[in-house]
């Protein structure tokens, strides 16, 4: 029988409630100074930091088992704000249009996000379970950062160029890419030690620290939880 844990499926929906919300907000181009990160920006890296301690703690199973519903909640996210768009408005109400600013623009970020999501947090993860094996389970931070230097390459990469393209100039595009990958890293690595303390005290809480030797990491083979 799967084991169950305390604290798993709390962590679950608070990555899943960080998740939609970013893609709310990420349409949103902000300034500062030289940098146009999206307003996302300061939210989404929470979903990595989250996913270190899946697969740090619970494993590559149950990481993929949140990646899996978060991609579920973002696809029904994208659907439903259509939906709400083209619902005939009522003649008293007066915020149709801003409510289709909002709302119109989710189908295109959440198709990108879905897209650079999937890949960017399966790569997050796949890096973080194959390095602390590497590691022998030392260095968490060269996991924690390791694996997000990566994922957030192919995440980054992906959702700007698929929400942004043919609405910003190439020149902005690689900006925003830039942008938005040093701040998700810059993220990551001050988070480090907050992300230590959490796993810290999880693992002990739990009474678990999976290894990932004999996982399969086939995205598509779904599996609960690793320990």
């Amino acid at each position: 029988m799967m084991r169950r844990f305390r604290f798993l499926d709390l962590l679950t929906i608070g990555f899943v409630v960080v998740l939609l919300i970013s893609n709310l907000v990420g349409p949103k181009i902000c300034q500062f100074g030289p940098l146009r990160p999206s307003a996302a920006e300061f939210l989404f890296p929470l979903t990595y930091i989250c996913s270190d301690v899946f697969t740090e703690v619970y494993g590559y199973g149950a990481s993929r088992r949140a990646i899996w519903l978060g991609f579920l909640a973002m696809g029904l996210l994208a659907a439903m704000g259509q939906v709400a768009v083209a619902l005939p408005p009522a003649p008293e109400w007066k915020g149709q249009e801003a409510f289709a600013t909002v709302f119109g623009f989710v189908p295109r970020f959440g198709v990108a996000s879905l897209v650079a999501y999937w890949a960017g947090e399966f790569t997050n993860s796949y890096t973080l379970a194959r390095l602390k094996l590497i590691t022998r389970g030392r260095w968490l931070w060269t996991r924690t950062v390791g694996s997000t230097v990566t994922g957030q390459a192919v995440d980054t990469a992906i959702v700007i160029l698929v929400a942004f393209a043919g609405t910003q100039p190439p020149a902005m595009l690689v900006r925003m890419v830039l942008s938005s990958y040093l701040i998700k890293v810059a993220v990551e690595v001050v988070a480090t030690p907050v992300t230590y303390l959490v796993v810290g005290w999880l693992k002990r809480v739990e009474a678990v620290d999976t290894f990932d030797d004999r996982t399969n990491f086939n995205p598509f083979a779904w599996q609960g939880e690793s320990a």
